[in-house]
């Protein structure tokens, strides 16, 4: 224990160093440059690797201890061993036997298996990944590949470039061979050559240009900022000529002869109940609280990822989201102790709630994230996975939360709830009936509302699902961040729309309704992944399914957060805006 815990600590200093170079990258002529082997699994399952040397049996690492990795490669799953590859600076190297061995009967029938099922591996040259295939069948004969030629790359004193091809096939014998038949050479060679490629653009050749800057990602951007033209249009044209006229009929006199409006129908009607607590208020402060900090936690990410460049260092940005999250948990303990105090104000007898709100908010995202993680761990480690991730790390995590994220909500909590109180209208004693033919509103509003919401990214959704189920490099973070705000434009103006006739209906259950009709948006996203595991994939298998859809019901919880307090907090300000601007009797 006392030794994880120490891990622990040396995780969480990594934590905010974990994008920085551990070396300058520069060498000197026949300096040792090391390769390291990380990971290897099917091809078709992205999710599904194991350790260099966990599963193959391959020639041993030059050293059995890892790599210490950064936070973030820790929850990754990436693991780095030194291979016995004697790679110089500049030095090229004809063909190098690493080792020959004698493959039992088991051996070979887990190398023909893994060919079989596409098994790809992973290796590191001075940061730079390349992979490489473990081997190719060809009717009833397999085949190893046994040697790797690695074709480096130069720029002054700096490795600009790497690949690897695999060659030399190797016949599977049957497990009843030989000895002799069954001993295979691994080998190596080596090759440099000057490259005009400068270093800080050796990243470049990894980044599909062509498929991220494609025409077809222009024209979503701009189809979804016509939507929100077209919304905005409705919202500043429409709503608010219908509004200003219910104003000037509401506000005039009863007696006066030109005022044939229905005083027995509209959303003046509700006055006196839209501000009263709703169900499970404290579930909605908890909610709306960590929403905020979602809209935060991804627009501080996205301006991060636009800034820098991430996508070259392994694991950099889910170091940063977890930093930025413990960071930002007072936005969450503000803004949920801000909106308990407005339902206290209207309903005094809650008061005494305010503690439990910020528990829940403190716990609420971590607990659901932890929950769907175990699980997930649990499942790596029946596989023997590399995805699953070190004690020591969730010792850090359990260790960030406690003497981050707790303290910074509670501090948050305590500054939302003394700020200055907003004033609420009357609330009536008696809850005013609602009519029933208006009892379906709900659930039709929450089905258009976030297909809507949806049709604005379901582009960018297939250009990021792309880039982490198949292996490419996602780095247009400024058309993530454009969709984004279109996405939050989107949500504003779809609850501004269904709160106005859900109250013009006297339905006066618009907190959660207003709330609903954001977080549907994630129902579709749910849909469409779906879609995208069954049409645009071919994994298989319990782990990488349990794994994909345990990474989308994450990506959906936080995606139901996040627009349903858009939607709430859009719907809330309105609702105050045109209370204000009325007489009440």
């Amino acid at each position: 224990m006392h030794r994880a815990v120490r891990h622990a600590a040396c995780l969480l200093l990594a934590a905010a160093w974990g994008a920085a170079d551990e070396v300058s990258h520069k060498y000197e002529t026949k300096e040792r440059v090391w390769v390291f082997g990380n990971k290897i699994g099917p091809y078709n399952n992205p999710l599904e690797t194991y350790g260099y040397f966990d599963v193959l049996p391959w020639c041993p690492p030059h050293s059995p201890v890892p790599k210490r990795p950064t936070l973030g490669e820790a929850l990754v799953g990436d693991e780095l061993l030194k291979l016995q590859i004697d790679m110089h600076f500049m030095e090229e190297m004809p063909d190098t036997i690493i080792c020959e061995k004698v493959l039992s009967p088991k051996d070979i029938d887990t190398f023909r298996q893994a060919i079989h099922e596409q098994y790809w591996y992973q290796l590191y040259i001075d940061e730079l990944p390349v992979r490489g295939l473990l081997g190719n069948s060809t009717g009833e004969k397999t085949f190893l590949y046994t040697h790797q030629r690695f074709s480096l790359g130069y720029n002054d004193n700096r490795v600009v470039m790497a690949n690897l091809t695999a060659e030399k096939r190797w016949y599977l014998p049957e497990a009843t061979a030989s000895a002799e038949e069954r001993t295979v050479r691994f080998s190596y060679s080596i090759k440099w050559k000057r490259s005009e490629v400068r270093f800080d653009q050796r990243f470049k050749r990894y980044l599909e240009e062509s498929f991220f800057e494609h025409k077809i990602h222009w024209v979503a951007v701009l189809t979804s900022f016509m939507m929100v033209f077209v919304l905005a249009c409705i919202v500043l044209f429409v709503l608010l000529q219908t509004l200003r006229a219910d104003y000037a009929r509401y506000n005039k006199p009863m007696h006066d002869e030109d005022n044939d409006f229905n005083e027995e129908a509209g959303w003046k009607q509700v006055h006196a109940e839209v501000f009263r607590v709703p169900p499970n208020h404290v579930w909605l402060c908890a909610l709306v609280g960590t929403g905020w900090q979602l809209i935060v936690l991804i627009f501080c990410l996205i301006l991060i990822a636009i800034v820098s460049v991430v996508h070259e260092d392994r694991g950099a940005l889910l170091t940063y989201g977890v930093i930025s999250y413990a960071v930002t948990s007072s936005v969450a303990g503000y803004s949920s102790g801000r909106q308990f105090v407005q339902y206290a104000t209207a309903g005094p007898a809650i008061s005494k709630d305010w503690k439990t709100t910020m528990f829940y908010t403190a716990a609420l995202f971590p607990g659901l994230v932890a929950g769907v993680a175990f699980l997930l761990n649990f499942i790596a480690i029946m596989y023997n996975s590399q995805q699953a991730i070190p004690f020591s790390t969730m010792v850090a995590m359990v260790l960030i939360w406690l003497l981050v994220s707790l303290p910074l909500v509670v501090l948050g909590t305590l500054v939302g709830r003394h700020q200055k109180k907003n004033a609420v209208p009357r609330v009536s004693q008696i809850p005013r009936h609602i009519p029933e033919k208006w009892k379906h509103y709900h659930t039709s509003s929450m089905l258009i509302g976030g297909l809507l919401a949806f049709g604005s990214i379901f582009i960018e959704l297939y250009f990021v699902f792309t880039s982490f189920w198949h292996y490419k490099f996602y780095y247009v973070y400024g058309f993530m961040l454009l969709v984004y705000v279109i996405l939050i434009l989107v949500t504003m103006c779809l609850a501004v729309v269904f709160v106005y006739y859900l109250l013009n209906a006297e339905d006066y259950r618009w907190q959660w309704s207003s709330f609903f009709i954001g977080a549907s948006t994630s129902g579709y996203i749910f849909l469409y992944s779906l879609y995208f595991f069954f049409f645009k994939t071919r994994m298989s298998g319990f782990f990488m399914t349990a794994f994909y859809f345990g990474y989308m019901l994450l990506f959906c919880l936080t995606m139901a957060i996040l627009c349903g307090t858009v939607s709430f907090v859009s719907a809330d300000i309105f609702v105050r805006r045109i209370y204000h601007n009325i007489k009440s009797d």
